[in-house]
């Protein structure tokens, strides 16, 4: 109960962005824009800010680089492993793959601050530091090889990784935020995490889910990947790698996470069916208010 506790005004920043997009003038196209905006923007300053502030203690973040890695290869593996399941079809599987282990960085950060307040968001930005472009070219690989594009580009324009790797750079040089700039920075940050929950709200779309046996098959499994075997794997790398409470919070936290809102943006830019991949997106919203307080039992 503490945890939903904890979790609900984030969820509930999610849930006002979907009825403001729904029922109020301020629709999709808006909201696309503000989207880009954190994406492209926001994130990348919060970011930056939180990892060139914090000394990083890179001995202990290892151990947290090792489980998250862990986690992001069993992640793949078993949302690959969909592929295989009798009656699951090539195209199906190739647009929704991506669902069992991408994750909406929107909420990651919002949650990982509440959890962890600075050292939160320090300890989930290594993680995605670390696992996004891995996540990206598993995504990316299965929709290249059906429809013939090529994805390397993608990944060099991250802006995540980029503020990322901008923000290690500084932390090892010492180099921080002016004084004078700090505060403005900590309200972009601030501004960021809000607007980010509420846009992941207003891209909800159930769609075209289950309309076929394929796709039955292939979502089901795919959020049971997402939602059920990522924590219990992550409740065992914990052990392994001796994790600290502050890290083991953070990578459970991490494990739980909805799907990423882009998967579906991603989808139909790949030339494949984004409805089904929008659909998944918003049960894995869902599944994320039970899933969440679950991994963050185990602590």
């Amino acid at each position: 109960m503490h945890f939903a506790q904890l979790l609900f005004p984030d969820f509930a920043l999610i849930v006002c962005g979907y009825l403001i997009c729904r029922y109020t003038q301020l629709g999709r196209p808006m909201w696309e824009q503000v989207e880009s905006l954190v994406y492209y923007v926001l994130f990348p300053v919060l970011l930056f800010y939180s990892i060139s502030r914090s000394p990083l203690d890179w001995r202990a973040a290892s151990s947290l680089m090792g489980a998250a890695l862990a986690l992001a290869g069993c992640a793949v593996l078993l949302a690959y492993s969909v592929a295989k399941l009798p009656g699951v079809q090539r195209d199906d599987f190739a647009s929704s793959a991506q669902v069992g282990f991408r994750f909406n960085s929107y909420i990651a950060l919002a949650l990982a601050e509440r959890l962890g307040g600075q050292q939160g968001l320090l300890l989930i930005a290594v993680i995605i530091g670390v696992c996004v472009p891995l996540f990206n070219m598993a995504a990316m690989w299965p929709m290249a090889r059906h429809s013939g594009q090529g994805f390397g580009k993608a990944l060099l324009k991250n802006p995540l990784i980029v503020g990322t790797l901008a923000g290690l750079v500084a932390n090892v040089l010492g180099i921080s935020v002016p004084a004078f700039a700090e505060p403005a920075v900590s309200r972009i940050g601030q501004a960021s995490l809000a607007l980010g929950l509420m846009a992941a709200g207003a891209g909800l779309q159930l769609g075209e889910v289950f309309n076929t046996a394929s796709r039955v098959r292939a979502g089901v499994a795919l959020l049971a990947v997402r939602h059920l075997a990522l924590p219990l794997i992550a409740v065992g790398l914990v052990q392994i790698f001796q994790l600290n409470s502050a890290q083991a919070s953070i990578l459970l936290m991490f494990s739980a996470l909805p799907t990423a809102s882009s998967c579906y943006v991603l989808a139909a830019k790949m030339g494949l069916d984004g409805t089904f991949v929008a659909g998944l997106v918003t049960l894995s919203t869902v599944l994320g208010m039970l899933s969440l307080p679950f991994a963050l039992s185990f602590i």
